[in-house]
């Protein structure tokens, strides 16, 4: 017997995708706000190289869930705002990285204090035990879904 007995518009992927949408609009709002013209799918791009800094534009994708084209795109429009730079790889022509510039690097601290910002605005009124559950069901429903995903992931 199934476990989901939802209502239409109760699906968990409804719900993530609700909330997920929510928090990247707050999150967009906040950065302009702040007078920091990015979007949130860049702003993505840039969290991975502040991560790790000068990867792969492969391995963008594969962190970012985006394909070739979106990312090409994305670090074009980075690369236009000079916030990050391609170069090719010393050993393999053929790959590119992408690197930060010093302008990308003074994003970090400023943009990731409002991330910070938004997530305590989302998560206010929800207790810690409560987000360590939803943590735990999102990775479970992800791992079940990507069996080949080494755990703990996301």
């Amino acid at each position: 017997m199934s476990v989901n007995q939802f209502k239409r518009g109760e699906l968990y992927s409804v719900i993530n995708g609700m909330a997920s949408t929510a928090v990247a609009r707050r999150l967009q709002k906040n950065l302009r706000n702040a007078g920091i013209d990015i979007t949130i799918e860049q702003w993505t791009v840039l969290y991975h190289l502040w991560k790790e800094d000068c990867l792969s534009q492969q391995e963008l994708c594969n962190r970012t869930y985006r394909d070739k084209p979106s990312i090409t795109r994305l670090i074009d429009k980075l690369e236009k705002q000079k916030l990050l730079k391609r170069s090719s790889h010393k050993n393999d022509k053929r790959i590119n990285l992408v690197c930060l510039t010093d302008a990308g690097r003074a994003l970090q601290n400023v943009t990731l204090e409002l991330a910070n910002q938004t997530m305590d605005e989302a998560l206010q009124d929800v207790n810690k035990e409560e987000i360590e559950i939803v943590k735990r069901v999102l990775q479970k429903v992800y791992d079940n879904l990507n069996p080949t995903s080494p755990e703990g992931s996301i």
